[in-house]
């Protein structure tokens, strides 16, 4: 039997109807025609409620070492379309079997200057959980599936800013600040959602040296750093 749907995720699927609404989670960087990518926002029934789904990149990477991200990557020739692009990743990646995945719909494209990706997030009910972990250790260190209710978190969240003067969303979860175009992302998903709760936006924290180690993060579509605002 195919499980029902939770009741939190309506509010999502309702807002995934509106296009007026999913273009205000992209209006700082909105897709140019750039090279096409896809991201996966995985949403599971937890202990706590909904959860969702990260990759934290090994630290060896020459891009984005260490950052806390979305599983996703570049299409591919032989990809379908963009959801096909996000689900292969996340199969790659971390092991998600896409038949235990619905797709609820899609965000507008955002722009990643640096890279000069158009970054497309799928976003998916986790609707057969099954086990997951780093399927290759060269690209991906562990796999962090983080409830919503500590992702919104007043204590959690936080505005981050940049050596070069970059500003935007963040998010302290599991020893870990997810930040820049996964950040902007995730915001934007938690208040299409409905989950999202009051924080102190004046409360500013640094980005830890460890995440900028590429001084600019040019190379993949997930780029955190300053030209992916």
């Amino acid at each position: 039997m195919t499980p029902a749907r939770p009741g939190w995720l309506r509010p999502l699927t309702a807002a995934l109807a509106a296009p007026e609404r999913l273009q205000q989670v992209v209006a700082v960087r909105p897709g140019v025609g750039g090279r096409a990518a896809a991201v996966l926002v995985l949403l599971g029934e937890g202990d706590r409620g909904p959860e969702v789904l990260f990759v934290e990149r090994a630290a060896t990477l020459r891009t984005h070492a260490g950052q806390i991200a979305f599983p996703g990557g570049a299409a591919d020739p032989g990809d379908a379309d963009l959801v096909d692009t996000a689900l292969r990743e996340a199969e790659e990646e971390v092991g998600v079997q896409r038949a235990g995945v619905e797709v609820l719909g899609l965000l507008p494209a955002a722009h990643v200057a640096v890279s000069g990706f158009d970054v497309t997030a799928v976003l998916g009910w986790w609707r057969e959980r099954a086990l997951v972990s780093a399927v290759d250790a060269r690209e991906v260190a562990s796999v962090p599936v983080v409830p919503v209710a500590d992702l919104t978190d007043p204590a959690n969240r936080a505005s981050v800013r940049h050596p070069s003067g970059y500003t935007g969303p963040g998010f302290e979860v599991q020893g870990h600040l997810i930040w820049g175009l996964t950040a902007h992302l995730l915001d934007g998903v938690l208040d299409l959602g409905g989950w999202q709760r009051s924080w102190d936006t004046a409360r500013e924290v640094p980005i830890p040296v460890r995440y900028l180690t590429d001084r600019r993060d040019a190379g993949g579509p997930d780029a955190g750093g300053p030209d992916a605002h």
